[in-house]
């Protein structure tokens, strides 16, 4: 391994920065996308049923808490994060290093993940929403039993989308002094001219994708009522045919 890799390559892996970079990754990634889901889901929730077409459309509140997403989503990240550098120090006391960084993250994925969960409900089969509410059914119950059941798997597929966005995102934390692959990467590997560093991050980080997304995708589609229903039919013509031919 020697002969293959420079000697600060060596020393990350002796060292363990490598590893402990990996898990600041992903401490920072699940931390920040989770927190981000606690504020972007309800918004997401409210720009729908505000929308045109919602369950309670109300115009004014609408527009405005839809050109308040769009506008911080127009952000690029490296802006965003420079800019709520004194957010940060307001609310936990510091502008450096890992803390400074979960709080711009969760900044900057709440409209993104507001967006993605209204995009999902949108898919939603208005005739299931109609139907609720011919039954009687409050807005609220409708939200919680029709909207967000009938988006789950969308919803997965959005929240796998948002996390990998924020894993991008967390590659800027050593702009700040955070840790973790990214800042491993700009300190050890680009600023010493170190190709083999920049590249093994590069690695873990498309592992770390790739793991999110296999796993996302699996959980939306078990819980894909769709898939389970045309599985299911689909072993009762095969037995049906199966009958027929004894």
């Amino acid at each position: 391994m020697n002969l293959l890799v420079s000697s600060i390559l060596q020393q990350l892996f002796d060292q363990n920065i490598i590893y402990a970079g990996i898990g600041i990754t992903i401490y920072l990634t699940f931390l920040s996308t989770i927190a981000a889901y606690l504020f972007g889901l309800p918004l997401g929730i409210v720009l729908i049923v505000t929308g045109k077409d919602g369950l309670h459309p109300i115009p004014w509140l609408n527009k405005t808490l839809g050109f308040i997403v769009n506008a911080f989503r127009s952000f690029p990240f490296i802006i965003l994060l420079v800019a709520f550098l004194p957010v940060s120090k307001f609310l936990i006391g510091t502008r450096d290093g890992n803390g400074a960084m979960i709080i711009i993250l969760i900044i900057a994925a709440t409209p993104y993940v507001a967006r993605m969960v209204e995009s999902s409900l949108k898919e939603v089969d208005r005739g299931v929403v109609e139907a609720a509410r011919s039954m009687g059914a409050s807005n609220l119950q409708i939200v919680w039993k029709v909207y967000l059941p009938e988006a789950m798997p969308s919803l997965i597929v959005g929240a796998v989308i948002s996390t990998i966005t924020v894993l991008g995102y967390s590659a800027m934390a050593g702009e700040i002094g955070g840790d973790g692959l990214g800042a491993i990467a700009i300190t050890y590997g680009h600023q010493r001219y170190k190709d083999d560093v920049i590249w093994v991050c590069v690695a873990f980080m498309a592992v770390i994708v790739e793991i999110i997304q296999e796993g996302g995708m699996l959980v939306a589609r078990k819980l894909d009522h769709r898939i389970r229903q045309n599985s299911k039919k689909s072993k009762e013509k095969k037995s049906i045919y199966k009958e027929n031919i004894s």
